[in-house]
């Protein structure tokens, strides 16, 4: 049995509750036997895997490898996956390299199949690292059958920070997360950004995402953007806009009221 992570409502009074249970919930839910049997299973078996294809072949391994990189909803994906662990990403024409969604770089040079003579897969402290991916991402989905936006919202608080502490140029971490799905739905929400917003042109879109989060949250850079205040102030305004779409909201809305102090 799975524990399911509770959150008792939507917008940003949710969001405050699940952050001031966030630690009890997550670690009831990494104790669940489904879980732990998934993990166990895991380690036991990936140090066989030396190819791409002994992974995509093995139903219950490559189920935990998509989700610790939250990429689960491609399982049924396998020739895509297969080549973009085959290919790589040292090559510039790798299609992990070609992919819009940065996920699927990130979850082939962790591999290393196509990067190395000799995967990741054989070190000792492999299965370690692929699990601790795995329980957030597996908690964070549980939280997203209650509200996809707690979802977002959770792993933009853990995966900005990673994007901001790379070693890329600026505008590559600004294309980072416009190339990343759930970070850049969180911050067009958190900005306002309409839908058709995706439709401009690539270099248009970065400068709006520039203009309109130095003008919201006085963010220069991407590091600006992870500073523990203004990273609250974003998710408590992609929250609370959320729970205003969701549910509707009118003039006298207490989270209305509160956003205009943001």
């Amino acid at each position: 049995m799975t524990y399911q992570p509770f959150v008792p409502t939507g917008g940003l009074a949710g969001w405050r509750y699940l952050q001031g249970t966030l630690a009890t919930q997550k670690a009831a839910f990494e104790r669940s036997a489904l879980v732990q049997r998934d993990l166990d299973y895991f380690a036991e078996n990936i140090g066989s895997v030396r190819t791409a294809e002994d992974l995509v072949r093995d139903f219950r391994l490559l189920s935990v490898a998509l989700e610790a990189f939250g990429l689960s909803e491609d399982l049924g994906s396998k020739f895509l996956i297969r080549k973009v662990l085959e290919e790589g990403t040292i090559d510039p024409d790798a299609l992990a390299n070609k992919l819009s969604d940065r996920r699927y770089r990130e979850f082939s040079k962790a591999f290393g199949f196509g990067d190395f003579p000799v995967p990741n897969t054989v070190l000792s402290d492999f299965p370690d690292r692929i699990a601790a991916r795995y329980t957030d991402q597996a908690f964070e989905r549980a939280v997203g059958r209650s509200d996809e936006s707690m979802r977002l919202a959770l792993n933009a608080q853990r995966e900005l920070g990673k994007v901001a502490e790379g070693t890329a140029s600026e505008r590559t971490k600004w294309l980072t997360i416009m190339g990343t799905p759930p970070l850049r739905k969180v911050l067009e929400g958190a900005l306002g950004l309409p839908l058709s917003f995706g439709a401009l042109d690539l270099d248009r879109q970065l400068e709006v995402f520039r203009d309109r989060s130095r003008q919201a949250f006085g963010a220069e850079t991407v590091g600006d953007l992870v500073a523990p205040d203004t990273l609250d102030r974003i998710l408590d305004r992609y929250t609370a806009l959320s729970g205003l779409a969701e549910f509707g909201g009118g003039a006298f809305s207490p989270a209305l009221v509160l956003l205009r102090g943001f």
